[in-house]
């Protein structure tokens, strides 16, 4: 299979695109800010399986980044993650400064879909992400994008920004992809110490200790909520969130609130100095795979 186009402009991007859509192929797109792993290369096959034309982006986003966060230090490996990319047509790789020119003053925003979970501890990061994604739809155009369920509140938001905007973009969501203990696929598993990997099962532990009680008929968010904390809590540095919520609208429930047959339930947590998310949509995904730990 030829090797990808790798392009740094763009105009240039847009001119692909454009010239694949002329030629007849749909397009898929994938955006990712590199450091890539099986789980983006799933992300990429899905929308292989969907398209005939692949675009996938490494952009490592500035705006997406509060200023005590890991923008300095987030793994970039451009060459290794090309070579990685088996199936794509074009890798669009800009420089910061050609996706945010001199003096550009515009950014989007969502509200109220933003205001819990991440957008409650990192204030300005989904502004971030609206903004860069919006100028990736705007260029790639026409095109069906495929985003992991791991980030699942930034899967929420970017579809209501692609429907209120009237992007010709269908946005699709892929499963998480988990390793085999469970620890869901993330670039900054890279960051933790053989240590802090084992402590991070709790996580995945959590959800799945959940998902037994969801299954066997709890519909209790705080009792739903607890049986998560209470994996996590153990094993974390500290706990941005563990929260029950409305899968579409991404409103917490209280927890003396009986929940639907539908249900979130999302986390946030810092084992050491790495910061991990994950979900389940409860009545909706398979529990997490791994052992539990011994007693």
């Amino acid at each position: 299979m030829p090797s990808a186009i790798e392009l740094n402009s763009p105009l240039d991007l847009r001119k692909a695109c454009d010239a694949a859509r002329a030629r007849g192929l749909e397009v898929g797109f994938v955006p990712t800010m590199g450091a890539l792993h099986a789980g983006h290369l799933a992300l990429v096959k899905e929308a292989r399986r969907r398209a005939s034309f692949v675009v996938c982006s490494i952009f490592v986003n500035p705006t997406q980044f509060g200023p005590n966060e890991d923008l300095a230090r987030y793994p970039r490996d451009l060459e290794g993650d090309v070579r990685k990319l088996e199936g794509v047509d074009v890798v669009f790789a800009p420089e910061p400064d050609a996706m945010y020119v001199p003096g550009e003053r515009t950014r989007v925003r969502v509200d109220d879909l933003t205001t819990h979970l991440c957008g409650a501890d990192r204030p300005g990061h989904f502004e971030g992400v609206t903004t860069v994604v919006a100028k990736l739809f705007s260029l790639v155009g026409r095109s069906v994008a495929v985003f992991g369920k791991k980030d699942f509140q930034q899967l929420a938001v970017i579809r209501r920004m692609a429907r209120d905007l009237f992007f010709p973009v269908e946005v699709v969501g892929h499963p998480i992809v988990r390793e085999p203990d469970g620890l869901a696929m993330s670039s900054r598993n890279a960051y933790l110490s053989p240590e802090e990997r084992q402590r991070a099962l709790g996580l995945s532990r959590g959800l799945a200790a959940a998902a037994r009680a969801f299954e066997q008929g709890e519909r209790r968010a705080g009792a739903l909520r607890k049986l998560a904390l209470g994996a996590v809590e153990p094993i974390a540095t500290s706990v941005d969130y563990v929260t029950v919520a409305d899968p579409d609208a991404i409103q917490p429930f209280p927890d003396d609130a009986t929940t639907p047959d539908r249900v979130l339930l999302a986390l946030a947590c810092r084992v050491g100095a790495t910061r991990l998310i994950d979900n389940i949509v409860l009545g909706e995904d398979p529990s997490p795979p791994g052992a539990l730990p011994s007693s």
